[in-house]
């Protein structure tokens, strides 16, 4: 499969007082393009939540983020966010994603998430069928 995209336009919430999307704000783009991923393979945000009969439930948190910034958007530009998976265990996922302007990248990260148990926040793995959905993705 080919990276995961999803079109971000930049709305006045998005900047600073130089007019220039906010460095954390990078980070909500990727967040979205993470989740509109998983909702595409027919993960929303509560399919963890709701475990099937004799599991736990869970549910993903950052485990940690690498992120480099190569250039700046600006108010009222149409970007895009993507989301690759590179790595994938049974209870993590590594992401490489990229924000992008054009075919100019402005923002490169590669964020670890990690499935835990939602009662106790320790380790858990995901189930099986979400496993190998995300484990098809890698290139």
């Amino acid at each position: 499969m080919s990276e995961f995209s999803i079109p971000i336009r930049v709305y006045i919430e998005d900047t600073d007082a130089g007019g220039i999307v906010y460095y954390v704000n990078y980070l909500k783009f990727m967040e979205r393009a993470r989740t509109e991923l998983m909702r595409s393979l027919g993960y929303g945000k509560t399919a963890l939540f709701e475990a099937p009969e004799g599991e736990e439930p869970a549910m993903f948190v950052v485990h940690s983020s690498n992120v480099h910034y190569l250039g700046s958007a600006e108010l009222d530009d149409e970007l895009q966010a993507t989301a690759q998976p590179l790595k994938v265990g049974r209870a993590n996922i590594v992401f490489e994603q990229l924000v992008k302007k054009g075919d100019a990248v402005l923002c490169r990260g590669e964020v670890k998430i990690a499935c835990v148990n939602r009662s106790t926040r320790q380790p858990q793995a995901m189930p099986a069928a979400m496993y190998e959905k995300v484990k098809s993705l890698m290139i």
